[in-house]
C-alpha cells in the first residue's frame, strides 16, 4: 500500500508540474486552441448549447462535449481562462490512472508494473505535451483506456460493469471527437477470442459479440440524442456534415492533413520520445513479444497494431491521432521491463546523448534564424534553455546506477523536463505571438465604443474569448476593404502583414507579432495610404491560418 500510495504521489507531481507551468507560461495558442475555446464563448454568450456556433455559422467539425465542459465550468467557477485548460489535464490524468488498473488487471502478479506503465506514458513526449493542450485528443484517449479497462472486465466475469463501462466509453468517446472512437475501441474488442484464452473463465463468444453491438448501437443512440434534434436546429448544411462530412469524408479523402500512407511510422520516434532512443526499451519490447502466449501482451498487441494500420489507411493523419494507443506502448514496455536485470553504462550515455542534441538544437535556433528567419521571436530564446536541459540530461542519465526503475524514473524526468523547457525557454519567449490576449484587449476596447471589426481574411475566432468580445469581427477579403471602408468610415481592421514587408508610412494603430508574420490594426486613413503601395495580399489571403 505504502508503494502505491508512494507511485501515486509520483504521477499526480508529474502531472501538477506539466499542468501549472503550461498554465503560468502560456495563453491560449492560436489557431486552434483559440478556435475552440471561442466556440464555447458563443455557447455561453448565446446560451445556446445545442449547435455549436463559430462567427454566426454552424460549427461542425466537432461534436459539443468539450464546449459542454467548458461552459460547465464557467457555470461553476466563473468564465476564467484557466478552466478550459485544465480540463484535458483532467482527463490525461484520469487514463494515466485507468491505465494502472488496466495493468493490475492483466498482470495482478507484478506489483510494479501499473507504476512502470504511467511513468513511461506520462514521460511521453506527445501525451505530455496534449495533457496540457485545448484538444480533443486526450478526451479520446480517456475515454479509449476507459473503453479498454470495461472489455477487461467484462471478459474476466463482470459482464454487467464491464459493458456499461464500454457503452459509456463509446457514448463519450463520440460526442467528444465522433466516429474515431469506433476505430480505437473495436480492433481490441473484435480480436477478443484472440487475446483471451483462459482456463478460468469460460466466454460464449456469440453472446460477447452480441453484448458489442448493444453497446455500440446504445452509444451511438446517445449521440444521436444530441445530433438529431442538433441536425434539425443547425439547418441542412450542418446536417450534412455531422453526418457524412465530418465522417466519411475525412476518412475517405480529408480536407487536412492528407499525408502518405507510411508517414506514421517516422513519426513514431517523435511520438513516443524519448521511448524510442532508450536501448533497454528495445529490450524490454523484446521480452514481451517472446511471451505472446500471455493474455495482457496480445491484448496489448490487439490494442496497438490494428489502430496504427487502420489509421496510417485514413487519408489525415496527425501526431496526436495515434494519442489513445500510447498507453497500449506504455504496457507493453512496462511488461518486459520487469524482467530486465540491470542498466549499461551505455544505456544511459545513449539517452544523456539524445537529451544533449535536442538541448542543442535549442542552443542553435537562435543562431540559425540570424541567417533563416524562422520568426523574429526565436532570438529571443534563452541561451540558458539549452543548457539546463543539457545539464539536466547529463545529470538524470548518468545518476541512478544500473537499477532499471531509476533509469525509468530519470527518463521520465528527462522527457517532462524538455516539455517544460520548451513552455517555458521557447513558447514563453514567443511574446505575442503566440499570445493574442493584448490584440484581443485593444479590439474589446474598439467594440465597447461600437466601433465596426474586420478580419482581413477567414476568421478563425482567435480574439473573441481571451477579449471576451460579443460579436465576431466581420470577415472581409483584402480586395474588398475599400468598399467595406466606405460603409464603415469608423471602422477598423486587422490586417496581416508578411514579416518582411514593408509598412512605408503606415504606422497602424496596433502592431505585433503573429506567429510567423505580423497583425496589425488599421484605420481608414492608413488603410487608404498602405492600399496605395504594391502588394500581392499574399499574407492576408492565407486568413491567417
Amino acid at each position: 500500500m505504502k508503494l502505491q500510495s508512494n507511485s501515486n504521489l509520483h504521477i499526480i507531481s508529474l502531472w501538477m508540474l506539466l499542468s501549472l507551468v503550461s498554465l503560468f507560461s502560456r495563453s491560449y495558442i492560436p489557431i486552434d486552441e483559440t478556435r475552440y475555446v471561442a466556440v464555447a464563448w458563443n455557447m455561453w454568450l448565446n446560451h445556446d448549447y445545442l449547435v455549436p456556433y463559430l462567427n454566426g455559422e454552424t460549427y461542425s467539425h466537432k461534436p459539443p462535449l468539450l464546449f459542454w465542459l467548458m461552459n460547465i465550468g464557467w457555470h461553476v467557477f466563473g468564465v476564467n481562462d484557466w478552466w478550459p485548460r485544465l480540463i484535458p489535464s483532467l482527463f490525461g490524468l484520469g487514463a494515466v490512472f485507468i491505465t494502472q488498473r488496466i495493468a493490475l488487471r492483466l498482470w495482478s502478479d507484478r506489483d510494479q508494473l501499473p507504476y512502470l506503465s504511467a511513468l513511461i506514458l506520462i514521460g511521453s513526449s506527445m501525451w505530455a505535451v496534449f495533457t496540457t493542450a485545448l484538444m480533443f485528443d486526450m478526451m479520446v484517449a480517456f475515454f479509449t483506456v476507459l473503453g479498454i479497462f470495461g472489455l477487461l472486465v467484462a471478459v474476466q466475469g463482470e459482464s454487467r460493469k464491464g459493458w456499461l463501462l464500454f457503452t459509456f466509453s463509446i457514448a463519450g468517446g463520440l460526442l467528444a471527437k465522433g466516429p474515431a472512437i469506433l476505430l480505437q475501441l473495436l480492433p481490441v474488442a473484435l480480436l477478443a477470442p484472440w487475446w483471451f484464452k483462459s482456463a478460468d473463465v469460460k466466454v460464449v463468444w456469440r453472446q460477447w459479440y452480441l453484448a458489442l453491438l448493444v453497446a455500440v448501437l446504445i452509444g451511438c443512440l446517445i449521440l444521436l440524442a444530441w445530433a438529431i434534434p442538433a441536425g434539425i436546429s443547425g439547418g441542412p448544411k450542418y446536417q450534412h456534415e455531422i453526418f457524412w462530412g465530418q465522417t466519411a469524408d475525412r476518412m475517405v479523402k480529408s480536407f487536412a492533413h492528407q499525408r502518405p500512407v507510411y508517414w506514421y511510422l517516422p513519426m513514431m520516434p517523435v511520438i513516443l520520445f524519448p521511448w524510442l532512443f532508450a536501448l533497454p526499451v528495445w529490450r524490454a519490447i523484446g521480452r514481451s513479444i517472446s511471451s505472446l502466449d500471455e493474455i495482457g501482451v496480445r491484448f496489448c498487441l490487439a490494442w496497438f497494431l490494428p489502430v496504427l494500420i487502420a489509421f496510417s489507411f485514413i487519408s489525415g493523419k496527425q501526431p496526436h491521432y495515434l494519442l489513445p494507443i500510447v498507453p497500449a506502448f506504455a504496457l507493453l514496455v512496462a511488461r518486459g521491463w520487469v524482467e530486465l536485470s540491470d542498466i549499461k553504462w551505455f544505456d544511459r550515455a545513449l539517452l544523456a546523448i539524445v537529451g544533449l542534441v535536442v538541448a542543442g538544437l535549442i542552443f542553435y535556433l537562435p543562431i540559425y534564424n540570424q541567417t533563416h528567419d524562422l520568426a523574429p521571436w526565436v532570438s529571443n530564446i534563452p541561451l540558458a534553455a539549452g543548457i539546463l536541459l543539457a545539464f539536466a540530461a547529463i545529470t538524470l542519465m548518468f545518476g541512478g546506477g544500473r537499477d532499471p526503475i531509476k533509469y525509468i524514473q530519470r527518463a521520465t524526468l528527462l522527457g517532462v523536463f524538455l516539455i517544460v523547457t520548451i513552455y517555458v525557454g521557447v513558447i514563453r519567449v514567443s511574446g505575442p505571438a503566440y499570445d493574442m490576449r493584448v490584440l484581443a484587449r485593444q479590439l474589446k476596447s474598439f467594440e465597447d465604443e461600437n466601433i465596426p471589426l474586420a478580419n482581413v481574411g477567414v476568421y478563425h475566432g482567435q480574439y473573441n474569448f481571451l477579449g471576451r468580445l460579443h460579436q465576431s469581427p466581420e470577415y472581409v477579403p483584402p480586395r474588398k476593404l475599400d468598399a467595406w471602408f466606405l460603409e464603415h468610415p469608423n471602422g477598423r481592421a486587422i490586417y496581416y502583414f508578411e514579416e518582411n514587408e514593408p509598412l512605408g508610412q503606415v504606422v497602424p494603430e496596433y502592431l505585433q507579432a503573429y506567429r510567423g508574420i505580423l497583425v496589425g490594426v488599421l484605420n481608414r486613413s492608413q488603410w487608404n495610404e498602405w492600399s496605395k503601395q504594391p502588394h500581392d495580399f499574399s499574407a492576408a489571403e492565407k486568413d491567417s491560418e
